[in-house]
């Protein structure tokens, strides 16, 4: 069974990938937290999933002989929320939780993301599993330890670094996820290639086919090499205090902006990512960092999967200024952002003329 390794001192984890794990998660889980006999976990999912995947992930626990419960969201970007946490909160007190109950999400990016951030916080911090169901989540939210609920004028602004105890990615799930969900994870994959692998992203381009017909022996070594990616920058800068972990933000103080000011849930992260990416890339050309063929090589990959590479109509210029002025790179006022130098790697740039950034999104 193929593995990534994150390796973080007492904080390490396995990624385990491969086809048909679902079943299995209790003696994952067993393994990972080093666990005799059963113990007690809530399964975190959403609406979608409360009677496939989750009941499948539940039954696993049922079947070992754990006390276990369940918690379902509503699907969407809205259930990452405080308001919605509290209500998982009130789930772990009536399971009843302690400091070895698991807290197991099974789902997207905002299953993982807000069933995380309750457990960083629920007793001052007890263990999670991620189980992601969906590409985006498989290749980048479910790995790292990033875990966040948005305020209302700016996503993952309340959050905390939070490892999990494992991932347990089954590529199975990607057969029934609807084509919307599955091309937003591409936009995640497509940019390891940009920041850190040129070779990747050439191998992207030549698996077009595979890639749009979810091949799931292509998917398998796609889903794994873009982990080994990330964890290779994790394992650098955990916490962000380098700088190094920043380049996984490439698009990203374009796409919150969009994100955010479309509604939460209107623009899919991965479409937000895919529009930020080229516009990032733009304003990189027009810096004199690239040339214009590193951008149309984004926009040709980003367009042949499905994916929107021009923003959407709406919000003004001023208004998307704003909201990156948020954005978590953003340093005494200034708007930093990850640009590419050539294919497979990107720079944090600092003091970036804020009119070069307002002819980008004029266009």
């Amino acid at each position: 069974m193929p593995n990534v390794h994150v390796s973080l001192a007492h904080r390490s984890y396995d990624i385990q990938i491969g086809r048909e794990l679902l079943a299995a998660t209790a003696t994952r889980c067993r393994d990972w937290c080093r666990l005799d006999t059963p113990g007690s976990a809530l399964v975190v999912t959403d609406n979608n999933l409360a009677d496939s995947h989750a009941a499948t992930v539940l039954d696993s626990f049922q079947t070992d002989g754990w006390l276990v419960s369940r918690h379902v969201l509503e699907p969407g970007e809205t259930s990452k929320s405080l308001a919605v946490a509290e209500s998982i909160y009130n789930s772990l007190v009536e399971l009843p939780a302690d400091r070895e109950t698991l807290v197991v999400a099974v789902g997207g990016g905002v299953v993982g993301d807000v069933a995380g951030f309750v457990a960083a916080t629920y007793a001052r911090g007890i263990r999670f599993i991620q189980v992601p169901t969906t590409l985006l989540a498989q290749v980048d939210s479910s790995v790292g330890g990033k875990v966040a609920v948005n305020h209302p004028k700016a996503k993952n602004l309340i959050g905390a670094f939070h490892q999990p105890a494992g991932v347990l990615i089954d590529t199975a799930t990607l057969e029934s996820l609807p084509v919307r969900d599955y091309r937003s994870g591409l936009a995640e994959v497509i940019k390891y290639g940009v920041i850190l692998d040129a070779d990747f992203f050439n191998q992207l381009e030549n698996n077009l086919a595979g890639l749009c017909d979810r091949n799931l022996d292509l998917l398998e070594s796609v889903i794994i090499r873009s982990c080994q990616l990330k964890a290779e920058i994790v394992e650098q800068d955990e916490r962000e205090t380098t700088g190094v972990r920043a380049v996984l933000n490439y698009g990203h103080t374009f796409a919150h902006a969009h994100e955010t000011l479309a509604g939460y849930g209107e623009l899919l992260h991965g479409e937000a990512v895919s529009i930020g990416m080229v516009q990032a890339s733009r304003l990189a050309e027009r810096l004199g960092r690239i040339d214009e063929d590193t951008t149309r090589r984004q926009v040709q990959l980003l367009e042949a999967v499905g994916l929107p590479v021009c923003a959407p109509k709406g919000p003004t210029i001023d208004e998307l200024m704003a909201r990156m002025r948020l954005d978590k790179k953003t340093a005494r006022g200034k708007l930093r952002f990850v640009l590419p130098t050539r294919m497979g790697h990107v720079e944090l740039v600092d003091g970036v003329d804020e009119e070069q950034v307002r002819e980008v999104l004029a266009c």
